[in-house]
């Protein structure tokens, strides 16, 4: 991409904020466009062992310091009792309205955690290392929403801003919220996932990226025990196309905005499904792509080349 080159516009819905990884707390931040029905935060850290009191997680309306802003959920983890537990409340002109309160917390000092915010039409859902915890109904506007401010005893890892899922089809009540940062090596780039048993109806690939400054391509392909890549998934930079790409070298465009700009973060999602994979960019489903189910079953290796920085990939 040269200087001066314009980007071509891309719809609010199509743009995911990128991750943050160990930000200092008390940290405070932006969301991109705001709080809205369909998207979802993701909290992964680690409570010190030393954690003698509470930390945090505001969604705010605003960032001052001083009036306050008001808070439309305060999400309030507590240790200092035996009894660990949350506080959930809103703040409104000042004031803090009635609390809610809800025992058995799932999280102890010197653990880590998933913590999954899902905000949906009328109330926010949580979850915690993968089992919902509670569910909070709005009292003031989600559109209000456009600040997340972190506090208190926490050791955040990493910060992350998503779309839900947007396959009906074998959908839960919370998404796969895999982490982003695993203990295992960085993901270096090519990179290659197994696929030992092949890919069945119902599974769900993910890949989460950030396109580097200079980029060339990103490329996507799944492939058999013979190397064979009867799926290929590809987006060129240079004629900013995304597009599959048959075993024969065909190419058949995907009609969506082109997102792969340098220093541009992207999930992409593939759906198994009989005789087929339904693909989503960004939490927005882009149609599907036809490949025969036997093939499917004998694909054994997710490989990906070009110019990103992987953040997760798993199947």
């Amino acid at each position: 991409m040269s200087p001066g080159e314009k980007l071509d516009p891309i719809p609010d819905s199509f743009i995911l904020q990128p991750p943050v990884f160990h930000p200092v707390v008390p940290y405070v931040t932006t969301i991109f466009g705001g709080l809205h029905a369909g998207k979802m935060v993701m909290l992964q850290g680690v409570v010190p062992l030393d954690a003698h009191s509470r930390f945090q997680v505001d969604f705010q309306c605003g960032c001052s310091l001083c009036p306050r802003p008001d808070i439309a959920f305060h999400f309030n983890p507590r240790f200092h009792t035996t009894k660990p537990h949350v506080i959930c409340n809103t703040l409104h002109g000042g004031r803090w309205q009635r609390e809610a309160r809800w025992p058995h917390l799932a999280l102890q000092k010197g653990s880590s955690f998933l913590i999954l915010f899902l905000f949906g039409n009328e109330e926010v859902k949580v979850s915690v290392n993968g089992q919902h915890f509670l569910h909070f109904r709005y009292r003031l506007p989600l559109s209000h929403v456009d600040t997340l401010g972190i506090f208190g005893d926490i050791l955040v890892e990493a910060v992350g801003f998503l779309n839900i899922n947007p396959f009906v089809e074998g959908s839960r009540e919370y998404p796969a919220g895999h982490p982003f940062l695993l203990m295992s090596p960085r993901l270096e780039v090519p990179c290659s996932h197994a696929l030992p048993q092949g890919l069945w109806p119902g599974q769900v690939i993910i890949v989460r990226a950030l396109v580097l400054q200079e980029p060339k391509h990103f490329t996507l392909s799944l492939r058999d025990q013979a190397s064979r890549a009867p799926v290929t998934l590809r987006a060129s930079f240079t004629d900013r196309t995304l597009a599959w790409i048959s075993p024969w070298g065909q190419k058949k465009l995907i009609s969506a905005p082109f997102l792969f700009y340098p220093q541009r973060f992207f999930e992409v999602l593939l759906l198994c499904q009989e005789g087929g994979l339904k693909l989503a960019l960004n939490g927005q489903g882009l149609g599907a792509t036809s490949v025969n189910q036997q093939a499917l079953e004998q694909l054994r290796e997710l490989r990906i080349s070009g110019s990103v920085r992987l953040y997760c990939v798993h199947s």
